[in-house]
């Protein structure tokens, strides 16, 4: 039976629906805000967030309110159907994958509420137990690069794992230097983060120094070009997808069969899309890894379980979120010991 018959039919009672909006300065430059969805019905409450990147979208949507149709009776499956026709936005969002993202913050609060409604946890559901998630913390170094904030993080947490943004100013000193340390688990290259903030241009000389100067990292996103493809053909089984998958089709269509992808939940928008991935991935053997999206609540937790059902023991980029500031002591190590809640799709 595929993972999302499982959980398709779970009846859901939703009577309204409540915004709530949450924020951190996470940089000078870097005012996040997301957005909590709070569905209701039957007494209890599902939780879900929109991890949506552009702060004023996070304004509009609390501004206008709890003003979408949801209230009724469905199961999950129909209220998944019934949301994809809503316009979960008051006009197109500069990016397409908002769409998504949105979406999953109304879909995972549905699959919450759905399980607390029926007094059943999500790991019950599909037949799987939680186990201790390994981690990585993600983090650039900074133009020009500095292993100021790597070091800090190494001296605070010895057996930290990472996964470092590469970009032109990466050295072959510097990635040595990298590579003595054996902390490294994956370089992100950003090659498919086309018109973002993020967005870094393909460059055969710094995937050449990044895949022979670190042999054994994963490879994540690199941008395909007449110049780049000799030069990744060698480390194919090493090379990982992020940005381009939103569904199976995009596993699918990828230029050869990976050994692993990133699956981040909100980039699949529906809970549907999501378990299809899971179970395409199982059925084909390809590893899977989580990803976050600068969660501020609810939904750090809910990948962080997503993780210890499906894909424990893989460079998790789920870290608890204090890893995404300033190095500081007294945080949980990797393998983390994720903790669901006795119903739901929520941790402790």
């Amino acid at each position: 039976m595929n993972l999302y018959d499982l959980v398709r039919d779970l009846p859901l009672q939703i009577d309204d629906y409540a915004l709530e909006g949450l924020e951190l300065q996470a940089r000078s430059d870097f005012l996040r805000k997301t957005t909590v969805v709070h569905l209701r019905g039957g007494g209890v409450e599902g939780i879900g967030e929109d991890v949506t990147y552009h702060a004023d979208e996070h304004d509009r949507q609390q501004a206008r309110g709890p003003v979408l149709p949801l209230a009724g009776s469905w199961t999950l499956s129909t209220f998944s159907e019934h949301l994809a026709a809503l316009p979960l936005f008051e006009q197109e969002p500069e990016r397409h994958a908002y769409l998504d993202y949105r979406r999953w913050a109304f879909e995972s609060a549905a699959l919450d509420l759905a399980l607390r409604q029926a007094g059943n946890s999500l790991g019950e559901a599909v037949g799987r137990e939680a186990r201790p998630v390994a981690f990585v913390v993600s983090m650039g170094l900074g133009e020009p690069p500095s292993t100021e904030r790597f070091y800090s993080w190494l001296d605070l947490y010895p057996g930290l794992r990472f996964k470092l943004d590469a970009n032109s100013e990466w050295t072959g000193e510097l990635v040595a230097e990298l590579a003595a340390t054996g902390a490294v688990d994956s370089v992100d290259f950003k090659g498919h983060y086309r018109g973002t903030v993020v967005e870094t241009p393909p460059d055969a000389a710094l995937y050449r120094r990044v895949a022979e100067g670190l042999p054994n990292a994963w490879l994540e996103d690199p941008a395909l070009t007449d110049e780049t493809e000799p030069v990744l053909e060698p480390h194919r089984d090493r090379v990982t997808w992020d940005a381009v998958i939103h569904a199976v089709e995009d596993i699918e269509a990828l230029p050869w069969p990976p050994r692993t992808v990133n699956v981040k939940p909100s980039r699949f928008g529906s809970v549907e899309r999501l378990f299809a991935a899971y179970d395409y991935c199982e059925a084909n053997g390809i590893g899977a890894y989580g990803g976050g999206q600068w969660e501020l609540g609810p939904g750090r937790g809910q990948i962080q379980l997503l993780a210890a059902l499906f894909h424990s023991d893989t460079p998790n980029d789920v870290a608890p979120r204090e890893f995404n500031l300033e190095p500081q002591p007294g945080l949980p190590e990797s393998p983390l010991q994720v903790e669901p809640r006795a119903t739901g799709f929520l941790t402790l």
